[in-house]
């Protein structure tokens, strides 16, 4: 066999190179024989000796040298060997199917597995399915790449295709055509040590927060003057004292504002207490009647401490807007929200509605025309409030136009008060495609009863109005409209229409209102607060009394909203069918397909489940136009909008809702509990 091996390359012509002297010396014979016929003669002599020489050393020593090449490249390749299989790198390969045939001692060190370990590489790591391998397609994955986690070490794992199709093609023994073999190797680079280290410096990076208490002037209210330093200093002490512990910094701006300054891992901390604080400052009492509540900001993984304090600012935001009494962590991906679960104490000064008042004046008296719209399937208080901004653009002489695309069986009798009226011009109310051509740069846009864009009567307004104002009284999201020019956003209100009430009364001197648009206001309060048995303070008395003067008629308004008996029916059908779920849940289906507005009958029934004893939310899920509308409703005891908001939708704390696509109602359901299970669990709600 070691004969019929064949050299080539450098160590053939090294083998060879005293034959090619030999050669050069026949050449030099003629020569030598040209000038001198006996000294050719003579070195002739010579070459034949040395041919002899040559030839049979070549002959004898080749099969010697070819024996030790090949000892050597033995040797050489066990040494491969041996390296391969103590390298320090866990090592291994895999047949086609994902089969582990053959490990290096660092990769059994990893899998506890002694040498020999045969099974598929799946019963290792369950993540690496057949699937996630490379594949033998000709235009397949050749390399892979995955993170996976095994006994509590991280590495990322590397799979490469060997291709053995090249070494069939010269195999005497294996038939190349059409075979695609391969073997897989495996190296896995272990980056816990890296994952620590970026966890320790991502953990000690900054996070700027900011604590402000909602209700400071109406808790001093409540406390003899000599004793309110106490209290304040109780509060700065709670404050400090609990930042302190979790070694932050705690820097008081204002007399109710304070800047924190704390670790990243510190958040994740207070976080997992689901800010505490919250709770601990309501604890803080010397005799006042009113518990102080706070509100918590915090910015984190910003690109610059600067980036991180406008999110916290933002974030503050957020949680004053949706009412105070919570926490709201804000980062470039997401915000999250932790408490919310008391109800916003009403302010009983007016100070803020009339500056509002007078800022939305100028703002209107700066332009030459006002669109005015609502949310999407408006209700009596989204259609009152717009009569309300309407009546106001008249007032102050500017031409105004209410953006209603579809007039929904709940308030049609309200719109018909105007369009059956001489006294209101046509084009009073328009469509969404007239409001955007009557759109310009003259134009201001008022939106009432929302603050989510995508739930507005016509969201692609909002980019043709450069001149934007929100009057809203539900929460506010993560979604809502930017770069507004006025934003009077009041949770504690009972109603949109309350707010345009009172703005109302301060945008024009002795201000008069027909009794059409007077009832519809009066409408949208009624209905928002439940015949003024939900959500209604000392301001919804005020503001009702001030329409009632201005010539809303209760009895008109009773009329205005009649049920027909099929509407009755289904509404009572829906609570006759609840589901008490988990002693304190009522979960019932409005099955109302033939009515105008299933949605409408859906939300009066969730009100009547809160009639049952011991009932603290409820839930009513309506199948209306392909979409699961689900409406939420509780008394005080349970946080329904931050349980719509898990699901999608948003509200108030105590009136809620959502919109569900792609499911079923018994899906829908499912969903709807698991949301609330997981709440309780982590005590959310």
């Amino acid at each position: 066999m070691k004969k019929r091996i064949k050299l080539k390359g450098h160590i053939k012509t090294y083998i060879q190179f005293s034959i090619y002297l030999g050669i050069l010396l026949c050449i030099v014979e003629v020569a030598m024989l040209m000038i001198d016929t006996r000294a050719g003669l003579l070195l002739a002599g010579y070459i034949i000796f040395y041919f002899a020489i040559t030839l049979s050393l070549y002959f004898y020593n080749k099969p010697v040298i070819m024996n030790e090449l090949i000892s050597f490249a033995t040797e050489y390749g066990q040494i491969q060997r041996v390296l391969l299989r103590e390298l320090d790198l866990p090592y291994a390969l895999l047949d086609d199917g994902g089969r582990v045939i053959w490990t290096n001692t660092a990769f059994e060190t990893v899998i506890h597995q002694p040498k020999g370990y045969r099974k598929s590489i799946t019963s290792l790591f369950p993540t690496i399915t057949r699937d996630r391998l490379p594949d033998a397609e000709e235009d397949g994955v050749d390399e892979a790449q995955y993170e996976l986690e095994y006994e509590g070490n991280e590495y990322v794992a590397k799979f490469r295709k060997i291709s053995l199709r090249e070494m069939a093609e010269h195999s005497d023994i294996i038939d190349a055509e059409g075979y695609n073999g391969y073997l897989i190797a495996v190296y896995l680079y272990d980056e816990t040590a890296l994952h620590i280290a970026l966890q320790e410096v991502d953990d000690q990076s900054l996070a700027v927060g900011m604590i402000y208490l909602d209700n400071y002037d109406e808790a001093l209210q409540g406390v003899e003057e000599v004793r309110r330093s106490l209290l304040i200093a109780l509060i700065d002490r709670k404050v400090n004292k609990y930042i302190s512990a979790f070694d932050g910094i705690c820097k008081k701006l204002e007399k109710d504002k304070y800047l924190v300054i704390m670790r990243k891992r510190a958040i994740a901390q207070l976080q997992e207490a689901r800010f505490d604080l919250l709770e601990d400052v309501k604890t803080v009492n010397i005799g006042n009647e009113m518990a102080v509540t706070i509100s918590i900001g915090v910015g984190l993984d910003g690109l610059t401490y600067a980036q991180n304090y406008e999110f916290s600012r933002n974030a503050i935001d957020l949680a004053l807007g949706r009412g105070g009494d919570q926490a709201v962590i804000k980062t470039p991906e997401s915000i999250t929200y932790y408490g919310g679960k008391s109800q916003q104490v009403e302010k009983n000064t007016r100070v803020k509605a009339r500056v509002k008042a007078h800022a939305l004046r100028e703002i209107i008296t700066g332009k030459d025309q006002v669109l005015v719209m609502g949310h999407r399937m408006p209700d009596a208080d989204s259609f009152g409030a717009t009569v309300g901004i309407y009546r106001i653009a008249q007032t102050l002489g500017r031409k105004a136009h209410i953006v209603l695309n579809e007039v929904t069986p709940g308030i049609q009798p309200m719109v018909e008060l105007f369009q059956n009226s001489p006294g209101y011009e046509d084009d009073m109310i328009i469509g969404n495609q007239q409001a955007i051509e009557a759109a310009g740069s003259n134009t201001v846009l008022v939106v009432v009863d929302v603050n989510k864009p995508s739930i507005t009567e016509c969201p692609e307004l909002l980019r043709f109005c450069k001149s934007v104002v929100v009057l809203d009284h539900h929460r506010q999201g993560t979604e809502t409209i930017e770069n507004t020019t006025l934003s009077y956003v009041e949770p504690y209100a009972s109603s949109s229409c309350e707010m345009v009430s009172e703005i109302l009364q301060y945008t024009y001197d002795n201000i008069k209102i027909r009794s059409e648009e007077a009832d519809c206001m009066y409408s949208g309060i009624m209905i928002d607060t439940n015949n003024f048995m939900t959500k209604t303070g000392v301001r919804t008395f005020e503001a009702a009394a001030f329409l009632r003067r201005n010539g809303a008629d209760v009895t008109r308004v009773r009329k205005l909203f009649r049920e027909e008996a099929a509407e009755y029916k289904a509404k009572a059908d829906a609570v006759s069918q609840a589901e008490i779920y988990r002693q304190f849940f009522a979960i019932s289906i409005c099955t109302a397909d033939e009515l105008p507005s299933p949605t409408i009958i859906g939300a009066q029934a969730a009100n009547e489940l809160l009639n049952i004893k011991g009932i603290k939310a409820s839930f009513v899920l309506t199948n209306y136009q392909g979409k699961i509308y689900i409406s939420a409703r509780s008394i005080d005891e349970v946080n329904v909008q931050i349980i719509m908001e898990r699901m999608g939708g948003g509200g108030h704390l105590n009136i809620a809702a959502c919109q569900m696509e792609g499911v079923g109602i018994i899906e829908a359901i499912g969903v709807l509990k698991r949301t609330v299970d997981s709440m309780l669990e982590n005590h959310e709600i």
